[in-house]
């Protein structure tokens, strides 16, 4: 697949202000010594067409920023990017009409006016043809169920149906990739999981490339087939979903179903997550003892009428990485 994203060793840093040293001469006085953040050190991505991709870190890791220089809102300190073929801080025109772009906490919505007429204010802001505006906007409008709220005020909609119309906005002139920065921040779980399928199988069914930054892991596992983790401004990982799970998750959750009311099993490696009447929930670290055993013991206590095993939730394992790379990097 061609290369949508190429970024090769890219830095951002922002001078901070000092208060002036004291007891150090003139010199050091009118002339102190420059003082600056490193948002970004040396990031290097590549992405290929088609690609779904989360971007994910602690606070302050630096993903905002690596968004902000792809999409050409930021110009880097140094190195270099090209998306779709044009560096994103020069040709920021010709670039936006190959990109859309959500940030969660900011809307490209004018709130007075009703959704449709803020929609008709990006035709003529892209120059779209009225054709083919109007059939892209009924179909964009069918998916994300928008025509009960077309004519109401941006600034009077929920948070969730905001969302939907903020990526149809995005959607209008028919980029080929999405960045999404923080798309789901705020809204209900109920609200969370339309916009993530609404995510999901746009880009599936257009082919289009996504670049997600979230805090919420159900983002990364449902939207996404690949993460990159960023920590202190650097790549540390860059993995598919399913690959990170794999190398990460040394540990398995065991559900047992029994006929008498309590478990009580003794191996290394084993320990008790919750239970209730019938129904015990153990983590079992597989690399002390196989889960089969695990169950073979637990069928010599009686009969067991149910088995459920499963990886532990995204979440666990996502702060498994956060901990292991803050250390590595410490």
């Amino acid at each position: 697949m061609p290369l949508v994203i190429d970024a090769q060793d890219l830095h951002k840093h922002y001078p901070l202000p000092l208060p002036r040293p004291r007891g150090q001469g003139l010199a050091a006085w009118l002339f102190p010594k420059p003082h600056r953040l490193e948002a970004v050190k040396g990031l290097s991505l590549r992405i290929e067409a088609g690609e779904r991709v989360a971007v994910i870190g602690p606070n302050g890791a630096g993903k905002s920023t690596t968004l902000k220089m792809l999409t050409g809102i930021l110009e880097p300190s140094s190195g270099t990017a090209l998306v779709h073929g044009l560096v994103p801080w020069h040709d920021r025109r010709a670039l936006a009409r190959r990109i859309g772009v959500v940030f969660g906490q900011r809307s490209q919505l004018w709130s007075e006016l009703p959704v449709r007429d803020s929609f008709a204010l990006w035709r003529q802001l892209y120059d779209i043809d009225a054709a083919e505006f109007s059939a892209r906007l009924g179909r964009l409008v069918e998916r994300f169920a928008l025509a009960p709220v077309l004519q109401q005020p941006a600034g009077r909609l929920s948070l969730g149906q905001r969302m939907r119309c903020e990526l149809v906005a995005s959607l209008l002139h028919g980029p080929a990739t999405l960045f999404l920065d923080e798309p789901t921040i705020g809204l209900d779980i109920t609200a969370k999981a339309t916009l993530r399928d609404l995510i999901k199988a746009h880009a599936r069914d257009e082919g289009q490339t996504v670049v997600l930054t979230s805090h919420d892991t159900r983002d990364v596992e449902l939207v996404c087939e690949r993460v990159v983790v960023i920590n202190h401004g650097r790549i540390v990982i860059d993995q598919p979903v399913e690959q990170l799970r794999r190398q990460y998750i040394g540990r398995k959750l065991v559900t047992l179903q029994s006929v008498q009311p309590t478990l009580s099993l003794a191996l290394p490696g084993l320990k008790m997550r919750s239970t209730e009447p019938h129904r015990s929930v153990f983590e079992v670290d597989t690399r002390q003892v196989p889960v089969e055993q695990v169950i073979a013991e637990a069928l010599k206590q009686g009969g067991i009428e149910d088995v459920t095993i499963e990886d532990p939730p995204m979440e666990e394992v996502i702060h498994e990485i956060y901990a292991g790379t803050h250390a590595a990097v410490a």
